[in-house]
């Protein structure tokens, strides 16, 4: 009879990042942080593991804390019942999410790898003296950390500045696992629907792109006109940001930037609309704004479905999603990019750690793009495994 084994997610994760198995193997050969310690503010969740474990291979001594509203219990007891210190748990409270920055950095750790520069962004205004440099994974944590690169004068090398965290999981995951959640929370059908779509980056592309392969007829607004021209010229309809806002009965944010939809937007609303955002940090949706301008009559939380219903005066229903925190990462079954796509984002991590423990970067590489020849390493060894 056949063994049996009842594995967890996270160990089907763990088998299934065939790229960072392979650096585990050599990084268990050549040990490129013996003796460092790397601190990590990050997605707590399974496929965060692979990575992690992958770092400790290397020799690191790990300390990691999540990002607001992304931690899951699940990895966080994993990671504690294999040695890794992790602080603080999963939390919606700016404050409490500070508070656990400044005791991971109290550390005083040797490397950093960042996730919408919570932590670099305190390195700014607390340096310490023995940190080597580190990696920032989002283009929103780029924007933050551009203005302080004279205040940290530290490598730090952006990993969604890489082509391939352009098109592997900006593009084709993110836009994949947008769609995913919109179905998880909603289970509603998306035949038909009119879905605006809010910003034309990599991630919007693809989640415009998701919802038109799902027949939705799909608009994007994006301030920039260049941009806005190459989403016309991709087909998608380009109406003036109040006719998008007016006739959609699905609204979904990915810019990266604060209050694009506001309670100024209020009176557009179509009855029954979904507000949903796939941005870093939870702002880009003013939902607080957004409640306290409407004064429901009534809001109906579906707790299990992470689902908002404000119910107005005049007769009108707007469903917000998450919360509007990240919506891959939030709700029912929070999943995240796809295994495959991650795989790749973290190989670049680890390689990117690799070069910053090396000593061989200086102050004139912070907030820098991967460096060519690792993009090149990456996407070789990711061709080697999987042609």
């Amino acid at each position: 009879m056949a063994r049996q084994h009842q594995l967890s997610r996270i160990e089907w994760v763990a088998d299934s990042c065939r790229l960072l198995n392979a650096i585990a193997e050599e990084f268990s050969r050549t040990k490129p942080f013996q003796g460092l310690t790397i601190g990590t503010a990050i997605h707590l969740e399974p496929k965060t593991v692979a990575l992690l474990m992958t770092l400790r291979k290397g020799g690191a001594n790990l300390v990691a804390t999540g990002n607001l509203n992304s931690t899951q219990p699940a990895t966080v007891e994993y990671l504690k019942r294999h040695g890794i210190a992790v602080i603080g748990e999963q939390s919606t409270d700016a404050r409490a999410h500070r508070g656990f920055i400044d005791t991971l950095l109290d550390r005083q750790p040797d490397l950093l790898l960042d996730n919408g520069a919570d932590l670099f962004a305190r390195v700014a205004e607390r340096p310490y003296k023995n940190l080597l440099g580190g990696t920032e994974e989002t283009t929103s944590g780029r924007r933050r950390l551009a203005p302080m690169r004279e205040a940290i004068a530290l490598p730090i090398l952006v990993i969604n500045d890489s082509p391939i965290k352009q098109f592997a999981e900006n593009r084709h995951a993110v836009g994949q696992s947008l769609f995913e959640s919109y179905m998880r929370f909603t289970n509603r059908s998306t035949n038909g629907k009119r879905v605006s779509v809010f910003g034309y980056g990599a991630c919007g592309k693809g989640a415009a792109g998701c919802f038109r392969s799902a027949f939705s007829n799909v608009s994007v607004v994006d301030v920039d006109p260049v941009t806005a021209l190459e989403a016309h010229l991709d087909g998608f309809s380009t109406p003036p940001r109040s006719d998008a806002i007016a006739s959609a009965d699905v609204i979904v944010t990915v810019t990266g930037f604060a209050n694009i939809i506001t309670a100024a937007d209020l009176p557009m609303f179509k009855d029954g609309v979904m507000l949903i955002n796939g941005g870093h940090f939870p702002t880009e949706i003013d939902v607080d704004g957004i409640k306290s301008a409407a004064g429901p009559k009534a809001v109906d939380t579906y707790a299990g479905d992470g689902i908002e219903t404000l119910l107005l005066d005049d007769g009108r229903k707007i469903h917000i999603l998450g919360r509007g925190h990240m919506a891959n990462l939030a709700g029912p079954r929070p999943l995240g990019n796809s295994i495959e796509s991650m795989d790749l984002g973290f190989a670049l991590q680890a390689r990117c750690l690799e070069r910053v423990a090396g000593g061989k970067l200086d102050h004139t590489s912070c907030v820098v793009p991967v460096p060519a020849d690792i993009d090149a390493q990456v996407a070789s060894g990711y061709l080697d495994l999987n042609r």
